[in-house]
């Protein structure tokens, strides 16, 4: 019997200056998909993506733009779904951070090729457009990836000071793993910044071109996109999904207006709880491995300690999930040389 697998999709954040040319080095079979992506993008008067992939140099202000950010993501990660070995892993639900909830809608089938890339690219150029408010990421657990006790308390404490100031906008983005992404307006973010202790020399830490994701800052993006984005993109999917509450949408039992409302409703004005997305896909499925779709690695750690939360497999701490990783790998990141090897 082949083994189970979860896929996991990357959001926001993980196509950097190492990523540059991913989309040349792993995926010149793909050539006809990203070709319609191109064009779909000209329709748009959008920069292709194989020209943003194939720049001689990495450029924060153009590759980290959410409208041009968004469609690389979501066309290396789906070029990487398709490459995993089906011969090799049975494929038992797919989840997603934040803009990765886009891209798993593409990989289970729920949104068609052409579909899924008009929703991402859609959201990545609304969020760029209104570019409303800011998010920054900051730590509540120890360098062996267990929390600090009263670190998160200590964190909501300050949300809730900071949100009751007049002019003051601030709130939970994104549970994900050992830490928290917080999204605001300048003032929230700033007095946040002010308030906690620095950790690591990093945290807090802002997070380039990116908007208040998650809140309800965004209600104006989730609106428009509604007029944009009709019922009809929206279909029964093949594969499980786990959405940003932790909810499965099972195949056959989908109803497609129901989860265009949480797309482009809760999943863009509410936190997104990828912690529960990765704890419930763990318990629920108990999957032999999970496959983290590139480009990059950073979404890695993550989801190693939303394991480590949900007790996965007897895991504890870091320790624990490295040993069990070089005895029989649980968590495969394919943005990794020496582990993609292991998925395709």
């Amino acid at each position: 019997m082949k083994p189970t697998a979860i896929v996991v999709a990357p959001g926001r954040g993980t196509y950097n200056r190492e990523e540059l040319g991913y989309l040349a080095r792993h995926h010149r079979a793909e050539a006809a998909m990203i070709a319609r992506f191109d064009a779909a993008r000209a329709a748009e008067g959008q920069e292709p993506i194989s020209s943003l992939d194939g720049a001689t140099l990495f450029s924060g202000p153009t590759h980290t733009r959410g409208d041009n950010a968004s469609a690389l993501i979501h066309a290396c990660a789906l070029a990487d779904f398709r490459a995993i070995d089906r011969d090799r892993f049975a494929i038992v639900g797919v989840t997603g951070n934040s803009m990765g909830w886009y891209v798993a809608l593409a990989c289970a089938g729920a949104l068609g090729e052409a579909d899924g890339f008009r929703l991402v690219n859609t959201m990545g150029t609304l969020m760029q457009r209104h570019l409303i408010g800011g998010q920054l990421i900051y730590p509540f657990g120890d360098e062996d990836w267990r929390p600090i006790p009263g670190r998160r308390a200590a964190i909501e404490a300050a949300i809730a000071a900071i949100s009751a100031r007049p002019g003051h906008v601030l709130g939970l983005s994104i549970d994900l793993g050992g830490m928290l992404v917080l999204a605001g307006n300048a003032e929230g973010l700033a007095a946040f910044e002010a308030t906690m202790p620095k950790v690591d020399g990093r945290f807090p830490m802002r997070l380039p071109n990116h908007a208040a994701f998650h809140t309800a800052l965004q209600a104006p993006v989730a609106a428009e996109a509604r007029t944009l984005l009709g019922r009809e993109l929206f279909g029964q999917p093949a594969l499980p999904l786990i959405d940003g509450r932790g909810a499965i949408w099972w195949p056959k039992s989908t109803d497609g207006g129901a989860l265009r409302d949480y797309t482009l409703g809760h999943q863009v004005c509410a936190p997104y709880d990828f912690t529960a997305a990765i704890g419930v896909a763990a318990r629920e499925f108990m999957p032999d491995v999970f496959i983290l779709l590139g480009p990059g690695t950073t979404l890695g750690g993550a989801v190693a300690q939303s394991l480590i939360a949900a007790g996965w497999r007897g895991m504890t701490d870091k320790a624990s999930f490295q040993a069990m990783q070089a005895d029989t790998p649980r968590l495969i990141a394919m943005g990794r040389d020496d582990q993609r090897p292991l998925a395709t």
